[in-house]
Protein backbone atom coordinates (compact mmCIF):
# COMPACT_ATOMS: atom_id res chain seq x y z
CA UNK A 1 0.00 0.00 0.00
CA UNK A 2 1.00 3.62 -0.47
CA UNK A 3 1.27 4.81 3.14
CA UNK A 4 1.75 8.25 4.67
CA UNK A 5 3.30 7.95 8.13
CA UNK A 6 2.72 10.62 10.76
CA UNK A 7 4.54 10.44 14.10
CA UNK A 8 7.11 12.22 16.24
CA UNK A 9 8.53 10.58 19.43
CA UNK A 10 10.50 7.41 20.05
CA UNK A 11 7.24 5.49 20.58
CA UNK A 12 6.46 5.91 16.86
CA UNK A 13 9.80 4.71 15.48
CA UNK A 14 9.18 0.90 15.58
CA UNK A 15 5.91 1.48 13.73
CA UNK A 16 7.67 3.40 10.97
CA UNK A 17 10.32 0.69 10.68
CA UNK A 18 7.71 -2.06 10.39
CA UNK A 19 5.70 -0.19 7.76
CA UNK A 20 8.79 0.64 5.70
CA UNK A 21 9.59 -3.06 5.36
CA UNK A 22 6.11 -4.09 4.20
CA UNK A 23 4.69 -1.08 2.37
CA UNK A 24 5.65 1.94 0.30
CA UNK A 25 5.99 4.85 2.69
CA UNK A 26 5.48 7.78 0.33
CA UNK A 27 6.15 10.49 2.94
CA UNK A 28 6.77 10.93 6.65
CA UNK A 29 5.24 13.79 8.62
CA UNK A 30 6.76 14.76 11.96
CA UNK A 31 6.96 17.73 14.27
CA UNK A 32 9.66 20.26 13.30
CA UNK A 33 13.12 20.12 14.91
CA UNK A 34 13.13 21.74 18.36
CA UNK A 35 15.90 23.40 20.41
CA UNK A 36 17.47 20.84 22.74
CA UNK A 37 20.50 20.36 24.95
CA UNK A 38 22.65 22.98 26.61
CA UNK A 39 23.41 24.73 23.34
CA UNK A 40 19.73 24.75 22.31
CA UNK A 41 20.66 23.52 18.84
CA UNK A 42 17.77 22.34 16.70
CA UNK A 43 17.29 18.60 17.10
CA UNK A 44 15.10 16.53 14.76
CA UNK A 45 12.46 14.29 16.27
CA UNK A 46 13.27 10.57 16.66
CA UNK A 47 10.91 9.83 13.77
CA UNK A 48 12.57 12.38 11.48
CA UNK A 49 16.03 11.04 12.31
CA UNK A 50 15.01 7.44 11.61
CA UNK A 51 13.08 8.33 8.46
CA UNK A 52 16.05 10.17 7.00
CA UNK A 53 18.29 7.21 7.83
CA UNK A 54 15.85 5.04 5.87
CA UNK A 55 15.98 7.45 2.93
CA UNK A 56 12.39 8.61 3.35
CA UNK A 57 11.10 12.09 2.61
CA UNK A 58 10.19 14.04 5.76
CA UNK A 59 7.79 16.97 6.01
CA UNK A 60 6.96 19.01 9.09
CA UNK A 61 4.33 21.70 8.52
CA UNK A 62 3.47 23.70 11.63
CA UNK A 63 -0.19 22.92 10.93
CA UNK A 64 -2.41 22.15 7.95
CA UNK A 65 -4.11 25.53 7.68
CA UNK A 66 -2.17 26.56 4.57
CA UNK A 67 -3.84 25.38 1.34
CA UNK A 68 -0.48 24.38 -0.12
CA UNK A 69 0.17 21.97 2.78
CA UNK A 70 -3.21 20.30 2.28
CA UNK A 71 -2.69 20.11 -1.46
CA UNK A 72 0.77 18.59 -1.02
CA UNK A 73 -0.69 15.96 1.32
CA UNK A 74 -3.48 15.05 -1.11
CA UNK A 75 -1.05 14.96 -4.03
CA UNK A 76 0.76 12.01 -2.43
CA UNK A 77 -2.14 9.86 -3.66
CA UNK A 78 -1.87 7.62 -0.61
CA UNK A 79 -3.98 4.56 0.06
CA UNK A 80 -3.91 5.22 3.79
CA UNK A 81 -2.25 7.33 6.49
CA UNK A 82 -0.97 5.82 9.74
CA UNK A 83 -0.79 8.23 12.69
CA UNK A 84 0.88 7.53 16.02
CA UNK A 85 1.75 10.25 18.55
CA UNK A 86 2.08 12.86 15.81
CA UNK A 87 1.24 15.90 17.94
CA UNK A 88 -1.22 17.78 15.72
CA UNK A 89 -4.99 17.69 15.42
CA UNK A 90 -5.71 16.78 11.81
CA UNK A 91 -8.41 18.75 9.97
CA UNK A 92 -11.14 16.89 8.11
CA UNK A 93 -9.54 17.63 4.72
CA UNK A 94 -6.45 15.67 5.79
CA UNK A 95 -8.48 12.82 7.29
CA UNK A 96 -10.37 12.48 4.03
CA UNK A 97 -7.42 12.71 1.63
CA UNK A 98 -6.06 9.11 1.64
CA UNK A 99 -8.23 6.62 -0.24
CA UNK A 100 -8.80 4.47 2.89
CA UNK A 101 -8.65 7.33 5.38
CA UNK A 102 -6.38 7.65 8.43
CA UNK A 103 -5.66 5.05 11.10
CA UNK A 104 -4.39 5.91 14.57
CA UNK A 105 -2.42 3.65 16.91
CA UNK A 106 -3.52 4.53 20.44
CA UNK A 107 -1.87 3.14 23.58
CA UNK A 108 -4.93 2.32 25.67
CA UNK A 109 -8.07 0.21 25.64
CA UNK A 110 -10.44 2.84 24.30
CA UNK A 111 -12.63 4.52 25.39
CA UNK A 112 -10.45 4.50 28.53
CA UNK A 113 -7.62 7.02 28.45
CA UNK A 114 -8.32 9.07 25.39
CA UNK A 115 -5.81 11.89 25.04
CA UNK A 116 -2.16 12.74 25.51
CA UNK A 117 -0.68 10.52 28.25
CA UNK A 118 -2.48 7.14 28.29
CA UNK A 119 0.54 5.08 29.39
CA UNK A 120 1.36 7.28 32.38
CA UNK A 121 -2.27 7.49 33.45
CA UNK A 122 -2.85 3.75 33.29
CA UNK A 123 -0.05 3.13 35.79
CA UNK A 124 -0.86 6.16 37.95
CA UNK A 125 -4.45 4.93 38.28
CA UNK A 126 -3.47 1.38 39.17
CA UNK A 127 -5.01 -0.22 36.06
CA UNK A 128 -4.43 -3.98 35.89
CA UNK A 129 -4.20 -3.92 32.11
CA UNK A 130 -3.89 -1.66 29.12
CA UNK A 131 -3.25 -2.27 25.44
CA UNK A 132 -3.33 -0.99 21.88
CA UNK A 133 -6.29 0.07 19.76
CA UNK A 134 -6.08 0.62 16.01
CA UNK A 135 -8.72 3.26 15.35
CA UNK A 136 -10.22 4.91 12.32
CA UNK A 137 -9.66 8.61 12.82
CA UNK A 138 -12.44 11.16 12.90
CA UNK A 139 -12.68 14.78 14.04
CA UNK A 140 -13.15 14.00 17.77
CA UNK A 141 -10.28 13.32 20.18
CA UNK A 142 -9.67 9.55 19.97
CA UNK A 143 -13.38 8.91 19.39
CA UNK A 144 -13.24 6.90 16.17
CA UNK A 145 -14.33 3.28 15.69
CA UNK A 146 -11.82 0.58 16.60
CA UNK A 147 -10.65 -1.95 14.00
CA UNK A 148 -8.35 -4.03 16.20
CA UNK A 149 -7.59 -4.12 19.93
CA UNK A 150 -5.31 -6.18 22.13
CA UNK A 151 -4.77 -6.07 25.89
CA UNK A 152 -1.72 -6.76 28.04
CA UNK A 153 -1.22 -7.01 31.79
CA UNK A 154 0.69 -4.24 33.59
CA UNK A 155 3.45 -5.62 35.82
CA UNK A 156 3.39 -4.94 39.57
CA UNK A 157 6.48 -2.70 39.46
CA UNK A 158 6.46 -1.92 35.73
CA UNK A 159 7.44 1.64 34.88
CA UNK A 160 5.99 3.86 32.20
CA UNK A 161 9.26 3.51 30.27
CA UNK A 162 9.01 -0.28 30.20
CA UNK A 163 5.32 -0.29 29.34
CA UNK A 164 5.98 2.32 26.63
CA UNK A 165 8.44 -0.03 24.91
CA UNK A 166 6.12 -3.03 25.09
CA UNK A 167 3.19 -1.07 23.70
CA UNK A 168 5.30 0.45 20.93
CA UNK A 169 6.32 -3.01 19.71
CA UNK A 170 2.72 -4.20 19.99
CA UNK A 171 1.50 -1.24 17.95
CA UNK A 172 4.02 -1.96 15.19
CA UNK A 173 2.87 -5.57 14.97
CA UNK A 174 -0.82 -4.73 15.11
CA UNK A 175 -0.80 -2.03 12.43
CA UNK A 176 0.82 -4.45 10.00
CA UNK A 177 -1.86 -7.02 10.81
CA UNK A 178 -4.55 -4.37 10.38
CA UNK A 179 -3.34 -3.36 6.93
CA UNK A 180 -3.16 -7.01 5.86
CA UNK A 181 -6.73 -7.67 7.06
CA UNK A 182 -8.20 -4.26 6.28
CA UNK A 183 -10.95 -5.50 4.00
CA UNK A 184 -12.08 -8.11 6.53
CA UNK A 185 -12.13 -6.01 9.72
CA UNK A 186 -15.37 -4.50 10.98
CA UNK A 187 -15.05 -1.12 12.72
CA UNK A 188 -16.52 -1.21 16.24
CA UNK A 189 -17.96 2.02 17.61
CA UNK A 190 -16.58 3.02 21.01
CA UNK A 191 -18.89 2.75 23.99
CA UNK A 192 -20.13 5.98 25.53
CA UNK A 193 -19.62 4.38 28.96
CA UNK A 194 -16.20 4.29 30.61
CA UNK A 195 -14.72 7.30 28.82
CA UNK A 196 -11.70 8.79 30.61
CA UNK A 197 -9.16 11.39 29.50
CA UNK A 198 -5.40 11.10 29.93
CA UNK A 199 -4.30 14.67 30.61
CA UNK A 200 -0.69 15.63 29.89
CA UNK A 201 1.67 15.07 32.79
CA UNK A 202 2.35 18.24 34.77
CA UNK A 203 5.77 18.39 36.42
CA UNK A 204 4.03 19.65 39.55
CA UNK A 205 2.63 16.13 39.97
CA UNK A 206 6.13 14.73 40.47
CA UNK A 207 6.96 15.99 43.99
CA UNK A 208 6.34 13.26 46.54
CA UNK A 209 4.01 13.99 49.44
CA UNK A 210 4.75 11.32 52.03
CA UNK A 211 1.36 11.84 53.71
CA UNK A 212 -0.31 10.07 50.78
CA UNK A 213 -0.97 6.30 50.99
CA UNK A 214 1.91 4.04 50.02
CA UNK A 215 -0.11 2.39 47.24
CA UNK A 216 -0.63 5.77 45.55
CA UNK A 217 3.02 6.72 45.87
CA UNK A 218 4.22 3.41 44.42
CA UNK A 219 2.06 4.10 41.38
CA UNK A 220 3.36 7.67 41.24
CA UNK A 221 7.00 6.57 41.25
CA UNK A 222 6.53 3.86 38.64
CA UNK A 223 4.12 5.92 36.55
CA UNK A 224 6.44 8.93 36.26
CA UNK A 225 9.55 6.84 35.51
CA UNK A 226 11.72 7.69 33.68
CA UNK A 227 10.16 11.08 32.87
CA UNK A 228 9.59 13.45 34.53
CA UNK A 229 10.52 11.30 37.54
CA UNK A 230 8.89 11.48 40.96
CA UNK A 231 11.26 13.16 43.39
CA UNK A 232 11.95 14.04 47.00
CA UNK A 233 14.65 16.04 48.76
CA UNK A 234 17.39 14.23 50.65
CA UNK A 235 19.64 16.57 52.64
CA UNK A 236 18.84 19.40 50.21
CA UNK A 237 19.46 17.30 47.08
CA UNK A 238 16.66 16.44 44.69
CA UNK A 239 16.63 12.66 44.18
CA UNK A 240 14.46 11.02 41.56
CA UNK A 241 12.76 7.79 42.60
CA UNK A 242 12.44 5.57 39.54
CA UNK A 243 10.99 2.28 40.78
CA UNK A 244 9.16 1.32 43.94
CA UNK A 245 7.07 -1.40 45.56
CA UNK A 246 4.99 -1.64 48.74
CA UNK A 247 6.92 -2.44 51.93
CA UNK A 248 6.10 -3.66 55.41
CA UNK A 249 6.09 -1.22 58.29
CA UNK A 250 4.56 2.06 59.33
CA UNK A 251 5.49 5.31 61.01
CA UNK A 252 5.14 9.05 60.71
CA UNK A 253 5.01 10.02 57.02
CA UNK A 254 8.52 10.41 55.60
CA UNK A 255 10.22 8.37 58.32
CA UNK A 256 13.08 6.20 57.03
CA UNK A 257 12.30 2.76 58.45
CA UNK A 258 15.35 0.88 57.18
CA UNK A 259 17.33 0.79 53.96
CA UNK A 260 15.27 2.84 51.48
CA UNK A 261 11.90 1.92 53.03
CA UNK A 262 9.89 5.06 53.76
CA UNK A 263 6.74 5.37 55.88
CA UNK A 264 3.79 6.95 54.10
CA UNK A 265 0.38 8.24 55.16
CA UNK A 266 -0.69 4.62 55.30
CA UNK A 267 1.78 1.77 54.84
CA UNK A 268 5.30 2.09 53.52
CA UNK A 269 7.16 2.28 50.21
CA UNK A 270 10.41 0.61 49.21
CA UNK A 271 12.58 2.45 46.69
CA UNK A 272 14.14 -0.06 44.28
CA UNK A 273 15.85 2.35 41.90
CA UNK A 274 16.75 6.04 42.14
CA UNK A 275 18.86 8.75 40.54
CA UNK A 276 20.91 11.47 42.21
CA UNK A 277 21.49 14.84 40.57
CA UNK A 278 24.02 14.53 37.77
CA UNK A 279 24.27 10.75 38.18
CA UNK A 280 22.93 7.71 36.34
CA UNK A 281 19.96 5.68 37.62
CA UNK A 282 21.11 3.05 40.13
CA UNK A 283 19.60 0.34 42.35
CA UNK A 284 18.83 1.68 45.80
CA UNK A 285 21.54 -0.46 47.40
CA UNK A 286 24.14 1.33 45.26
CA UNK A 287 22.60 4.75 45.92
CA UNK A 288 22.80 4.20 49.68
CA UNK A 289 26.55 3.54 49.54
CA UNK A 290 27.09 7.22 48.84
CA UNK A 291 23.92 8.81 50.20
CA UNK A 292 23.15 8.91 53.91
CA UNK A 293 19.40 9.15 54.48
CA UNK A 294 18.25 11.31 57.38
CA UNK A 295 15.86 9.89 59.93
CA UNK A 296 13.01 11.57 58.11
CA UNK A 297 12.58 12.89 54.58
Amino acid sequence: MRVIFMGTPEFSVPVLEALAVRHQVVAVYSQPPRPAGRGKALRPSPVQARAEALGLSVRHPLNFKAPEDREAFAALNADIAVVVAYGLILPQAILDAPRRGCLNIHASLLPRWRGAAPIHRAILSGDAETGICIMQMEAGLDTGPVLLREALTIGATETTGELHDRLSAMGARMICETLERLDDLTPEAQSEAGVTYAAKIDKAEAKIDWTRPAAELVRLVNGLSPFPGAWCEVAGERVKLLRAEPAEGCGDPGTVLHGFDIACGTGALRVLEAQREGKKPMPSAEILKGLALPARL
